[in-house]
Order: C-alpha cells, then structure tokens, then sequence
C-alpha cells in the first residue's frame, strides 16, 4: 500500500531531493506589490533575494487554497489508487492558514479518502527535514503508524535556532514592535530566535553581537546532543559561505550522521530577511 508525503512549499526542500522521494508540495504565493510569484515555480530562492535588494516594496504572502490541496490529492489517487495512504505536513498554523486550507479540501473530497493532516508547528526546512525523513520511511516499508509515532518524536525531540542579521523585516511583518527594532539595532543586538510548541515565532536569548550570538546557539546544541549521533540542517538566506562554515564547525564537533545545507525560500525571507542563519538538529 502506497504512503504519499504531501507537504507546502514553505518546507523549503531542495526540488531534486523532493521528487526523488515522491513528496507533493502545494505552493505557497509571493507578491511584490502587483507581481504575483508561485513560490518555487516562478520564483526561487536566489530570484527573491535579488529582489529583495532591488525593491523598496515588502513582499508579502498568502496559503495555498483549500482547492490547490484537492487538486493535490486528487492527484496522487490517480497515480497511486483510492487505497493510498496520504500524510500531509504543513507549515505552522500559528504563522498560515496553510494548515486549515489541507484540512478544508480534506472535506471536499467526494470519496473517503485516508488522508491525516498535520500542523507540524514548525516553519522551513525544520520541517521539511520532518517531511524527508517520513519519505525515506515510507521507502523503506514503514507502516503508516510507524511514520506517524517517527513524526511525533521528530516534532518533540528537534531543536532549532535561528539568527536574523537585521530586524527590520521582522518589524515591518508585525512579528515585533518598531521601538524594539530600533532599540535592537542601535545596540547591535542579535535575538536568537526558535519556535515556541505553539509553533509561534519566540525569542530564546538575546546577546550582543553575531559572534556572541553564534557561541550561545553551539552552548544549546551541546546541551542537547551531549555527544549523541544527530542529524542536522543549516539554513542561510543568501549568506551561503557564513552557512557553510557554521556547518564544517558542527561537523568538527558533533557526531553527524546526516547534514544539509540549504536557502530558506522565499516565503520564511519575506518575514525575516537577508542574512539570516538557522540551525536545525536532532537527535539520531
């Protein structure tokens, strides 16, 4: 029986590793005033962030509709057979509507389709590693409970954080106040970012100076892994050089079985910009 991963275009994976694992990604939308871009078909990471610096214009984001998700579905019964087996991640409910539009066209399927849905509560590749990881097991045989009780621990057990280099666009996307933007950035100070278990935007510390910044994110990990085997993930946007180092130091010190090096897309740039690091482990 044929277990489909279906996942939204803010899990920001890599569309070659994406369709080598068979995983459906509905698209989110990207607009620059009158321009309207779908995120990962007219749009790609590096496009947006040329943009960015071109544009004095705050781009903005909208879901997918309940009707792209039905569309999605209906897709993959046509491929796989009415008896497919489908689980479908989606981006933070708490940041998109995106989790309510899959759980809408969940509804408007005519015939009774196995379809689970769920609000990972997590945003980026946090969880679109999530969504390879629930791919690589259903290649390997796994039954549908058996991905699901991997996607809980995965969901409890991962630990990210990220840096913003200004924070200017989390200011102009309502997710702080402009006195504190201002404030921050006269007294250079970097918040560490994570992920509430809401699956809401939260400050982990706030310290001065990215380097300062960079020391206390590898203090958390070391907490948390305490010399265990872990998988990791670290994400840039449009800083792909300071990624790659960060990614050689973790490799250097911790036992990693698997790692990935990727740019956030256009939809998570949006609210946070340019310059932007994050760091994503979990225990193996």
């Amino acid at each position: 029986m044929s277990i489909v991963i279906v996942t939204d275009s803010a899990s920001d994976i890599d569309s070659e590793l994406r369709e080598s694992l068979g995983i459906v990604s509905v698209p989110l939308k990207v607009m620059f005033g009158d321009e309207t871009y779908t995120d990962g078909v007219t749009i790609t990471s590096t496009m947006f962030f040329e943009k960015l610096k071109q544009t004095d214009v705050l781009p903005t984001t909208s879901q997918p509709s309940p009707i792209d998700f039905a569309e999605a579905y209906k897709g993959i019964v046509e491929k796989h057979g009415r008896d497919v087996q489908i689980i479908v991640l989606t981006l933070s409910a708490a940041l998109s509507g995106t989790y309510q539009s899959a759980v809408i066209a969940k509804s408007m399927m005519e015939e009774e389709l196995d379809i689970t849905v769920i609000d990972t509560r997590k945003a980026s590749f946090v969880f679109g590693m999530l969504c390879v990881e629930a791919a690589q097991a259903a290649r390997e045989g796994k039954s549908k409970q058996q991905i699901l009780d991997r996607i809980d621990h995965f969901l409890d057990s991962v630990q990210v954080y990220f840096i913003v280099d200004t924070l200017e666009f989390l200011q102009k996307g309502g997710r702080i106040g402009k006195a504190s933007a201002l404030i921050g950035s006269l007294l250079n100070i970097k918040p560490i970012l994570t992920l509430d278990p809401a699956g809401y935007v939260s400050a982990f510390d706030k310290v001065r100076g990215t380097k300062k910044a960079i020391a206390r994110v590898m203090e958390a990990l070391r907490e948390y892994a305490s010399g265990q085997p872990v998988k990791v993930a670290m994400l840039h946007s449009a800083v792909p050089d300071q990624a790659a180092e960060h990614l050689a130091a973790i490799k250097a010190e911790f036992q990693v079985t698997d790692s990935y090096l990727l740019e956030i897309g256009p939809v998570i740039g949006t609210h946070v910009g340019p310059g932007l690091l994050g760091f994503v482990m979990i225990k193996d």
